[in-house]
């Protein structure tokens, strides 16, 4: 049976969802919360140590500009109405990715990462104005920098996800089969699990279905 460490998600379909119920992307987006906390509460029971989520990528500023206003504000809310319970939980959060925000949303990532550092029951990835693109080139610039022999080993001291074991799982919801641009060095031996469902319909029972059938999985690695 694999262990489990680490979950990524792309949690796609929020806005597709909220048209689909006669109501606006932002109300889909709203509603793509709901299910995030269940999954994170689901993700506490089975003792899994890492949970990585997509939450904005740097291809998203193409979108609206009112979807944009939305989301940023609703990660807002989420962390000043989440963030003492979140710590409660043993909860550690950590943002990927480029933090050019309002100063009050770079204010807020900065606190919420400090006052969390310690927590050791689950770490939560949130990647931010992400592309691993981006990520790639700056480790990279890094190495050049600091004139550091390239290897795999160098790389991967200056990725976001330092000292983050690779997914084991990925999951992405909404029926689309693409990775976008999510953690393409780090996914190279991940299980990949495309879930039809939009995210607002993604449930624990989904959630399940996937880790046990992951667990039965034969991974090799490369070797037969």
């Amino acid at each position: 049976m694999n262990s489990l460490n680490h979950v990524a998600i792309i949690m796609d379909g929020n806005g597709r969802w909220g048209l689909k119920h006669k109501k606006s992307r932002n109300y889909g987006h709203k509603a793509g919360l709901k299910s995030l906390e269940k999954i994170i509460n689901e993700t506490i029971k089975k003792k899994i140590k890492f949970l990585t989520l997509y939450a904005f990528s740097t291809e998203n500023w193409r979108r609206p500009k009112n979807e944009i206003i939305f989301l940023l504000n609703l990660l807002e809310s989420f962390l000043l109405s989440k963030l003492n319970q979140l710590n409660k939980q043993n909860i550690k959060l950590k943002f990927f990715g480029i933090k050019k925000f309002s100063k009050k949303l770079n204010y807020l990532l900065k606190i919420s990462e400090k006052k969390t550092n310690k927590n050791t029951k689950l770490q939560l990835n949130v990647a931010l104005n992400y592309g691993s693109k981006a990520e790639l080139l700056n480790a990279f610039r890094l190495l050049k920098k600091y004139k550091k022999p390239i290897s795999e080993k160098n790389l991967e001291k200056y990725l976001y996800t330092k000292n983050i074991p690779s997914p084991d799982i990925l999951i992405r919801s909404g029926n689309t089969k693409r990775l976008s641009n999510f953690l393409l060095w780090q996914i190279a031996y991940t299980e990949v699990f495309f879930e039809k469902k939009l995210w607002p319909d993604f449930n624990v029972n989904d959630y399940r279905k996937i880790i046990n059938q992951y667990k039965s999985i034969k991974r090799n690695f490369g070797n037969i």
